[in-house]
């Protein structure tokens, strides 16, 4: 009988405290959970799910816990034990969840009366005490238990009531068999129904595929995949691509809206308020009379064409990420058809988007809150389904907090019930409480401030942030150095080194990371000075890369990918510590996983030479102050023997902007 995983009785699964206000059994502090469950965490398929909670009672009767389980598709709650902790009136427990979707768990408490009774047995025994009456007490207290149990548990229970009560065995063998672990664990299993208390809410969890934690992401416009900047590129043209980013290590490839551009109002190259007669347009501003967001941009090919790339991305293995941008253009069969669905001013028109000084008059948003608001609402989750029927698994959520929270809840829940598989990527550049309650709500991965967070103490303040065990709960941070919006200061002005050293830092302090194209090629030139818009924006206009030119930094992609899928270390969010290093231009930091020790400093710098020295916490590694310890440079394979807690280090950006060290030995 496994003991670990059985089915809870059915009668346990209601309250037993009746209109008792305070119930005999205190449950307190159940961790983990968001807001007093309001809102699930977040893990992965496979993780442990670590519970506890304080279990309170007068008196000095020994207490007890479980935690009830229902995962997705199960037809009754499972029953894992757990350890009490006298001391601290602490119990704990864990479960693996071993399938994607939706789960639920609580906790059950209970005097343990056979668990007092055999501490006192213990203690007799162990005094030398006549302990012949207190056997046959726990007879008694096994043979009430024999009348919950069934099967093999209640043929093992009524065994033992038996050999207690048989005063022809001797007292030692009937001991044994009372102190047996086994016995106890089969005891905990079949408690009176009447004495247990329940947790007063069940608490939820969504449990995500692996991708959902652990991810390298790649942007691209499959409009610039023509080899040309005089012809728009198609799915077939943009299929060449993913041989190369496969190669590079990337797990998905995010696409920006492939829909049909509106004509009215359309941008030209550099955002300019007149396009050229080639000019493609932003494909932000979605729509046109060739359909809305359950259409493609003709020029890019036929949904046909579209299910040909996921496939195709599928053989290179590789996903698909498609933007979801809920906006229109004055152009998308929306207008036309539920004008109620937009803003309407009092002359009549329609509002456009306006970020003031920027104005959008080519894309309007939607007015989630209008009369036929569930008409609209259904709409938009009928998207991600079309979407998803053609095998896009994966959506990267445009502005989603200028859209109602109550909306985000509702739809990503309406798509995960029969698919939840499904992920969402909040892009959501807003203040840090949105950003955080948009995850709550349901969204898998969040974009970040990281980057704008270029210096040691911000680097460490923001990332210690997002690690705390209180925010990874429900925070995935993705960590993407750059967008077709964002080019920072720290790029513009850092040159190639700079682009190395953020990538080290974004694919090493987050499991998931990403970049948009031409980051390999450290594109760097910005509109205006003072701004963070690209000059020739790949928004507004059609690009030619040469993927090889001079200057690349596809080695550094391609190893740093793989040293994150060697390296368990780096494919997890909340194992990140920060140490001492003794230049503040040098980042130090430790990522740790059973038997994989990472150690990775970074210049940040990235025009000047930078040396430190290093301070490892060698008592945490087991290693003693004058043992030596080798390390390797998992970017160069270099192999360096170390001793005591400080080590020296030089980073010359015009070489190396940083070290990942990998503990080889003790």
């Amino acid at each position: 009988m496994d003991l670990n995983f059985v089915e809870a009785p059915a009668a346990s699964l209601a309250s037993r405290e009746g209109d008792i206000a305070t119930p005999a059994i205190q449950i307190q502090n159940v961790i983990p959970q968001i807001e007093c469950g309001r809102y699930p965490i977040k893990l992965t398929v496979g993780d442990l799910c670590h519970v506890s909670a304080e279990v309170l009672k007068d008196g000095h009767d020994q207490l007890a816990g479980r935690i009830l389980v229902h995962g997705p598709n199960d037809t009754s709650w499972q029953i894992y034990p757990m350890t009490y902790e006298l001391n601290l009136d602490l119990c704990k427990g864990s479960f693996v969840v071993d399938r994607i979707g939706r789960w639920m768990y609580t906790i059950e408490a209970w005097a343990d009366r056979f668990g007092t009774w055999r501490g006192d047995l213990k203690k007799k025994l162990d005094a030398g005490l006549d302990i012949s009456l207190e056997l046959l007490e726990g007879a008694e207290l096994i043979q009430s238990a024999v009348e919950i149990a069934s099967g093999v548990s209640r043929d093992k229970l009524d065994v033992a009531a038996e050999l207690l009560e048989d005063q022809s065995i001797d007292i030692p063998q009937r001991s044994a068999i009372a102190l047996d672990p086994e016995l106890s664990r089969v005891m905990a299993l079949h408690v009176d129904p009447g004495t247990l208390t329940r947790y007063h809410r069940n608490l939820q969890i969504i449990v995500d595929r692996k991708l959902a934690s652990c991810g390298a992401w790649y942007e691209m416009f499959p409009r610039s995949q023509a080899g040309s900047e005089d012809r728009h590129g198609t799915f077939q043209t943009a299929q060449l691509q993913l041989p190369r980013l496969a190669e590079l290590g990337f797990d998905i490839v995010y696409l920006p809206p492939i829909h049909p551009v509106g004509l009215t109002h359309r941008k030209g190259r550099n955002n300019s308020l007149v396009a050229g007669p080639e000019d493609p347009g932003s494909p932000w501003a979605i729509g046109s009379a060739d359909g809305g967001h359950t259409a493609v941009e003709p020029q890019l090919g036929t949904l046909e064409d579209f299910e040909g790339f996921v496939a195709a991305a599928d053989g290179h293995g590789l996903e698909v990420a498609l933007d979801y941008a809920l906006q229109c253009s004055p152009d998308h069969p929306w207008v036309k058809n539920h004008p109620d669905w937009f803003n309407i001013r009092p002359d009549g028109s329609i509002m456009y988007a306006e970020n003031p000084p920027k104005k959008y008059e080519d894309i309007y948003p939607l007015n989630f809150w209008c009369e036929d608001w569930e008409a609209l609402w259904e709409a938009c989750k009928e998207i991600f389904l079309f979407w998803v029927a053609r095998g896009v698994r994966i959506f990267r959520v445009d502005n989603p907090h200028t859209k109602p929270f109550a909306f985000w809840e509702w739809v990503i829940g309406e798509v995960q019930r029969d698919n939840p598989d499904v992920l969402f990527l909040s892009e959501a550049f807003t203040r840090p409480a949105r950003m955080k309650a948009l995850a709550k709500l349901g969204f898998t991965q969040s974009y970040t401030y990281f980057t704008w967070r270029n210096a040691v103490p911000e680097l460490r303040s923001y990332l210690t942030e997002l690690t705390q065990p209180q925010v990874a709960q429900y925070f995935r941070p993705n960590l993407f150095a750059n967008t077709p919006d964002i080019l920072t200061e720290y790029l513009q002005k850092g040159g190639r080194p700079a682009f190395r050293v953020r990538l080290l830092l974004a694919a090493t302090l987050s499991p998931n990371y990403g970049i948009y194209s031409g980051f390999e090629l450290c594109e760097n030139v910005p509109r205006d000075p003072g701004s963070e818009e690209y000059l020739n924006s790949e928004k507004y206009e059609l690009k030619q890369r040469d993927w090889d030119a001079p200057g690349n930094i596809n080695a550094d992609i391609k190893t740093i990918n793989r040293i994150r899928r060697e390296n368990p270390a780096l494919q997890r969010l909340a194992n990140l510590t920060f140490h001492t290093s003794e230049n503040d231009q040098i980042l130090f930091y430790r990522k740790s996983a059973p038997e994989n020790e990472l150690f990775i400093a970074v210049n940040l710098v990235p025009d000047q030479v930078q040396e430190s020295t290093l301070h490892l916490p060698l008592g945490d590694l087991g290693i003693g102050d004058d043992q030596p310890f080798e390390v390797e440079d998992l970017l160069s394979g270099e192999r360096f023997g170390w001793r005591g807690v400080r080590n020296y280090v030089r980073l010359d950006p015009a070489e190396r902007v940083g070290h990942v060290f990998r503990l080889v030995s003790p």
